[in-house]
């Protein structure tokens, strides 16, 4: 009996269809509660107790009113040992993928930014007024999480791809952020729980509706990484300071966000392209381009982020 056949018996669904398989193998199917996407969890990644935590939020943030996919059911561990879950299906069509251009006109997409940046806004207030369990459980992408000597994601710092100069550099630039992202905490830069992956292929358009999926990486951790996050696929389009700013101004339509804050939106652009370079690393077979790829805009963003003194 293959995984996806075993959870369709503990979840009493049936028909099922490999939707996409990245972290997670992802399966369309039909369960006793509708429609729904079943995830095979990626091994070694979260555990169950996290998982289950993962879906109390999505439950949770679901009935406060954001549009995120409804847990259907489990966590259940399976008999290989992996974990899977099962959330409503949700109707939609990404924003975009990674490395490929954004559809639709420029005035469309400054409006579809700027409803992503209200979603994302309204998913923070409505996370900030949740009382959860004792036993809530989540990654912190906290300073240790994004700099420490453990990093979530790997030591960056350490990737395969880096000459000796990038390394130093990145240490560098490592280092200063570090600074300043403790300085950030100490006077109460915003921080709770967040989705921690907002990527365009995890945006799903449905007319004007915005919907938030995939809540692996979700956890405890500064707010602007979300928006950051947000911004780190936009390098290549010639109105990437457009979309910038329509996806703060959604933001701000729903949630404060001071000009000293937005500040250091760039460092955080900057620390999710180091935990991208970690990211990689393990997932990809020597010789991979997309090892070099990762670091190279890593460098670049640590180039930037030293330069500005």
């Amino acid at each position: 009996m293959s995984e996806i056949e075993e959870a369709l018996g503990l979840f009493g669904g049936r028909a099922a269809r490999l939707v996409t398989e990245r972290e997670n193998a992802v399966f369309a199917a039909d369960l006793p509660g509708g429609r729904a996407a079943v995830r095979l969890h990626r091994p070694g990644y979260q555990t169950a107790a996290a998982i289950g935590s993962e879906l109390d939020w999505m439950r949770a943030l679901a009935l406060a009113g954001v549009a995120v996919p409804a847990p259907l059911a489990g966590p259940v561990v399976l008999s290989t040992g992996r974990v899977a879950t099962a959330v409503a299906w949700v109707e939609g069509e990404p924003l975009g993928a990674g490395g490929e251009p954004l559809a639709g006109d420029p005035g469309a997409q400054v409006a579809r930014f700027r409803a992503v940046g209200r979603a994302v806004a309204e998913m923070h207030n409505a996370s900030d007024g949740l009382a959860l369990d004792a036993g809530f459980t989540r990654q912190a992408w906290d300073a240790e999480g994004l700099l420490g000597e453990a990093p979530l994601w790997g030591r960056f710092w350490e990737s395969p791809a880096l000459d000796a100069g990038e390394r130093a550099l990145v240490q560098a630039a490592r280092a200063r952020a570090r600074g300043l992202l403790d300085s950030f905490a100490d006077r109460g830069g915003d921080y709770g729980l967040i989705h921690a992956d907002v990527l365009r292929e995890n945006v799903l358009l449905r007319g004007d509706a915005v919907t938030l999926i995939d809540f692996d990486d979700a956890g405890w951790g500064f707010r602007l990484y979300d928006l950051a996050t947000f911004m780190t696929q936009n390098e290549d389009e010639p109105n990437a300071g457009a979309l910038r700013d329509a996806a703060l101004a959604g933001y701000r339509e729903a949630r404060a966000l001071s000009r000293e804050d937005e500040g250091l939106l760039a460092m955080f652009v900057m620390l999710r392209r180091f935990a991208s370079m970690g990211w990689i690393v393990p997932r990809a077979a020597p010789g991979d381009p997309r090892v070099r790829g990762y670091a190279a805009k890593a460098v670049e963003a640590a180039r930037g982020f030293m330069a500005r003194g």
